[in-house]
């Protein structure tokens, strides 16, 4: 079939083709090899005509029946060129043994499996791109149920959290159990609907100041103060004793005596005081609050009645109650419990006493991004999402870790997590939460890694976005973050998206593996060119013409790139177009 090599450069070679019988077969994309002086240079034919077809160099055969990567030893002009043999296609598309796993079926080669190795997948980030249509869902589902098809590995240990922008999971995973007993598939969703749905609950208490800045979508630094010291006060209010009650009381006198002496007008400082009571009242600083004065008593509003001075007539009195709680090294001596438990409602507390402390009275910018914080915070703890933080009783990090694994008093293996009728500015935050929360758990096990997570993140675009404002604000993204260190503590992530160009350069530059379905739009395909420089053009050309659930593969996980056409998911996942003739006809 093939004659003499024409010419070699570093890259490709040209290669005279010789008819058979006056009939050339269909060579594009089939692998051929260089037999020169004991070496084995594998190639792909990237373009033919009736003579000469290029090929591209994309390995080498080693004697020990590995191929390595690259094109350091080149085949020489009289080296014998043919085509790839069965065995060679086996080093190439792995083999089924107990440490590979099923991806697909060879585009190329009719009847030829791909399999690649289960830890050189997992153990890195892995990337799904494509368009709309091109199969990404189908795609997903069916790389997650081969591995508990896999009958040479029971896959009991695995931690697979799905961020499902639009349900569409439940439908492919739900059967789980019926592979095998020991399987099982938890459903976490905003909307229970079904008997085995979870409700969406996550503990405010387990949330850090740069996961309330998040939901608190806080974009500067006073923001964050003022968050910080709200969730310090609310972890030292919880715990409701006699040096908690010593502790309000200090803040509300502080913050009157502090009222008190501003140049304000007699009338100001009345509105100034009584807002404070209305945020922040206590048995003992309410408006029915008695005083007692020597021979008389006077309620806490009427003790602020102006005299013609325009000074308050009962100041003395209001002076001297005042002086009895200020106790000004109380908070230093308190210590905040580790297992501090408070609801959204507590945190709204906790926050009204922030603002009447010292450097927030009388500073404009201040209570400027307070009262943003408030309204924010208000809104949340006074909408339906407030379903979605109440928990009853405390629960440490690792056992709510626990507590999303575990259905039924049974192990999950895949944690399905539904954010379909959820409002994107807090399905962003979620996402970002949960990730945090299992990067967290994660790094803190005895045994690095021990506890292997993926995060499937469904329409990733719109989490793992580049430039994003929490990068300023808290010092890090929590996905590139993930990027860089996860692997080592066992926290991968798995990207589904239809436009890769808007997500962070940082995740995709930590990525692995890729596999890419269909896709057409020039930004995309320029940004995935540019972003893996050791991919040559000839797999971008690829993706403009691949057909639906067929996809290039290439990465850690695989010799060469490999263009795989996917088996149909069983049960295939809800994520089918609209079929308009069903719904248009009478």
């Amino acid at each position: 079939m093939f004659g003499k090599i024409l010419n070699i450069d570093d890259v490709t070679a040209n290669v005279q083709i010789n008819k058979e019988n006056n009939v050339v077969p269909n060579l594009m994309n089939m692998h051929v090899v260089f037999e020169s002086e004991g070496n084995r240079i594998l190639g792909e034919v990237k373009s033919a005509n009736e003579t000469t077809c290029q090929v591209n160099l994309l390995g080498q055969f080693t004697d020990e029946g590995r191929f390595i990567a690259g094109t350091i030893i080149k085949p020489t002009l009289d080296a014998n060129v043919r085509v790839v043999r069965d065995d060679e296609l086996e080093i190439i598309f792995g083999k089924n043994d107990p440490t590979s796993l099923y991806m697909g079926k060879s585009a190329v080669y009719p009847g030829k499996d791909v399999y690649i190795n289960i830890n050189d997948m997992f153990s890195n980030h892995l990337a799904i791109f494509g368009n709309t249509g091109s199969g990404k869902s189908c795609s997903v589902a069916r790389i997650v149920q081969n591995i508990f098809l896999n009958k040479n590995f029971l896959s009991f240990n695995a931690n697979l959290f799905f961020f499902d922008a639009y349900g569409e999971y439940k439908t492919a995973f739900k059967v789980l159990s019926q592979l095998n007993p020991n399987y099982q598939y938890k459903f976490i969703t905003s909307n229970p609907i079904d008997e085995s749905d979870v409700p969406l609950r996550i503990p405010v208490f387990l949330l850090t100041i740069d996961d309330l800045a998040l939901a608190l979508q806080a974009d500067n630094h006073h923001q964050y103060t003022i968050i910080e010291r709200m969730v310090k006060l609310a972890r030292l209010f919880s715990k409701n004793d006699e040096e908690t009650k010593k502790l309000k009381n200090h803040l509300i006198a502080k913050a009157i005596m502090t009222v008190l002496f501003s140049n304000q007008t007699a009338a100001g400082k009345k509105n100034d005081i009584f807002t404070i009571i209305a945020d922040c009242s206590t048995p003992e600083f309410n408006v029915d609050t008695d005083l007692q004065g020597i021979g008389y008593t006077r309620k806490f509003s009427e003790c602020f009645g102006i005299d013609r001075n325009g000074e308050f007539g009962e100041s003395v009195l209001i002076n001297e109650y005042l002086l009895k709680f200020i106790d000004d090294e109380l908070e230093s001596r308190m210590l905040a419990p580790k297992d501090a438990f408070y609801t959204l409602d507590d945190l709204e507390k906790a926050l009204s006493f922030t603002l009447i402390g010292d450097g927030f009275l009388n500073n404009r910018i201040m209570q400027d991004n307070a009262t943003i914080m408030q309204v924010r915070l208000h809104s949340l703890n006074n909408s339906q999402n407030k379903e979605f933080f109440k928990v009853d009783q405390y629960i440490t990090l690792e056992n709510y870790i626990s507590s999303l694994i575990v259905h039924n008093n049974k192990r999950s293996q895949i944690i399905n997590i539904n954010l379909e009728d959820i409002d994107d500015s807090l399905a962003k935050t979620i996402v970002k939460i949960f990730s945090k929360m299992i990067f967290d758990f994660a790094k803190s096990r005895k045994e690095r890694a021990a506890i292997p997570f993926h995060l499937f993140i469904e329409e990733a675009h719109r989490y793992v976005t580049k430039d994003d404002i929490d990068h300023f604000l808290l010092g890090y993204n929590i996905f590139e973050r993930i990027a860089k260190e996860g692997r080592k503590y066992g926290v991968m992530l798995a990207l589904v998206s239809q436009r890769p160009v808007e997500l962070s350069d940082t995740v995709i530059g930590q990525t692995s593996n890729f596999c890419i379905l269909k896709m057409t739009h020039p930004l995309d395909l320029d940004y995935i060119n540019k972003m893996l420089p050791n991919i040559s053009g000839d797999v971008i050309d690829k993706l403009t013409s691949l057909q639906s659930g067929t996809m290039v593969a290439f990465g850690t996980a695989f010799k060469i790139p490999v263009i795989i056409k996917m088996d149909m998911p069983n049960p295939a996942p809800y994520s089918s177009n609209c079929n308009v003739n069903e719904r248009w006809k009478a």
